[in-house]
């Protein structure tokens, strides 16, 4: 286990959190600018460093900051939505929220990943997003820009995140007939979940390791077969920011498609796993099954390859063909009988 707080960037992240933990308030102000500003710029560049092998007193740092990230995120969104709610056309000034550029870019590639899989000629019908909060950006920014005949159906646990959402969208002649916002804890939805051609799990849905799995294996419980799921991560020291999904842990229950780790100021990385027809079928079996074996990662055209607990190595490729600015890990099941 890694437990040397001489390593620069984990004095770093130390620090901002022992200044982030004493702070009164984590809703917008100066102070919590600078510092949530100083600690995404201190984990955004690549970085090999593999949280799971950090210590535990690293890793209760590491857990508390993710929840600090997740409060102040709520905040920040709850304050830019009521600012929002104030004018006549909401969606016409979402450029006002800081990272609403990052959101562009973020969709923009989960919609390139989606499309590429999407099993149908025509586009998905119908979209689940768990964890929408009170600035669904991405629904928004998906049924905008890309999926124009969609409908989106957003889970939240809050209902005042719900409403300030649905204020949002309610003035859009459009959005307010495909966008819809349930308000309920995703535990309890089974009902319904069949329904949908792809469901979309926000990065703070399932703060730690065991609240991700059981969220997951709720979903996935409830999801039809052939049906995709959407998930977002993170990789390297981002992972001090969100919480990291294993894509070795959908295994036997999921085909995982893709797994994109952004390099640039998009932090989440994106992973696309397909809900497995028949987990008894020998030929899901074996697709599915995956023992010590190394994965391949690229940087734009240049592969890089690091080690993979899951998967063969597959040509990496860049679907927004932006060299550089994308770290792509293909995942493939493909192993020969032995």
């Amino acid at each position: 286990m890694f437990c040397q707080d001489q390593e620069p960037l984990i004095t770093k992240v130390c620090q901002l959190y022992d200044q982030i933990s004493r702070l009164d308030s984590l809703k917008p102000s100066k102070d919590v600018d600078t510092l949530f500003t100083e600690l995404v710029l201190t984990c955004i560049p690549p970085s090999p460093i593999d949280v799971t092998k950090l210590c535990s007193r690293l890793q209760r740092i590491r857990s508390n900051l993710i929840r600090l990230c997740g409060r102040a995120e709520g905040h920040l969104e709850t304050h830019f939505a009521t600012l929002l709610a104030s004018f006549q056309n909401p969606l016409h000034h979402l450029h006002i929220f800081p990272y609403y550029d990052n959101y562009l870019k973020l969709s923009q590639l989960e919609y390139d990943i989606l499309i590429q899989h999407f099993p149908h000629e025509t586009p998905p019908r119908k979209i689940a997003f768990v964890g929408s909060g009170p600035l669904p950006l991405t629904s928004i920014v998906l049924a905008s820009n890309h999926l124009k005949m969609t409908s989106f159906h957003n889970y939240d646990i809050d209902p005042l995140a719900n409403s300030m959402a649905l204020a949002l969208v309610s003035s859009d002649p459009d959005l307010s007939k495909r966008m819809f916002f349930h308000t309920t804890d995703i535990m309890d939805v089974a009902e319904g979940l069949e329904d949908y051609d792809v469901v979309f799990l926000a990065a703070l849905v399932g703060m730690d390791v065991d609240e991700k799995a059981r969220v997951i294996d709720h979903v996935a419980e409830h999801m039809s077969p052939g049906a995709l799921l959407m998930l977002r991560s993170a990789h390297g020291a981002r992972a001090f920011l969100y919480p990291v999904v294993d894509p070795c842990d959908l295994r036997g229950r999921f085909d995982v498609l893709t797994v994109y780790h952004p390099s640039d100021e998009v932090i989440n990385s994106v992973v696309l796993a397909r809900k497995l027809y028949n987990v008894y079928d020998p030929v899901m079996a074996v697709k599915s099954a995956a023992a010590e074996k190394q994965g391949n990662v690229g940087v734009g055209t240049g592969p890089i390859v690091l080690p993979s607990k899951c998967f063969h190595e597959i040509e990496a490729f860049n679907p927004l063909n932006i060299h550089g600015k994308y770290m792509v890990e293909e995942l493939s099941f493909e192993e020969k009988l032995a």
